[in-house]
């Protein structure tokens, strides 16, 4: 599979994983979440930033929905007793599930084996 992004190819995997992380930019971003059915809010793009410098930050470790949830509750300084309703949320953002979906949208390679319970 490919993507064309301002006239250039794009490779990506069956899943519609870059297959060249290198290959990652805001318009590829778009394009992606176009292809996903996927609003790009400001909010959806601090979560792609969240996912990108994370996985930099954590030597190719994809981060998970609990260290998601932690970042919420640092950025707003709240405590989030309700954590099951911020991931109701963002599972209504992400049907297909946020983890794999935002990894994608981030330019990241397929994690594989992220956990993501809908519960």
């Amino acid at each position: 599979m490919a993507l064309t992004v301002n006239g250039k190819t794009i490779e990506t995997d069956d899943l519609g994983f870059l297959a060249n992380p290198e290959d990652w930019d805001e318009d590829v971003a778009k394009a992606l979440a176009e292809q996903e059915g996927i609003e790009l809010t400001e909010e959806v793009w601090e979560l792609i930033r969240f996912f990108r410098d994370y996985y930099e930050e954590h030597m190719g470790v994809h981060p998970t929905m609990h260290k998601l949830l932690l970042m919420r509750e640092k950025r707003e300084g709240k405590d989030y007793a309700s954590e099951k309703a911020y991931r109701d949320y963002l599972w209504k953002l992400f049907p297909k599930g946020p983890i794999q979906t935002l990894s994608k949208l981030a330019g990241l390679p397929s994690s594989g084996a992220v956990e993501e319970t809908e519960e």
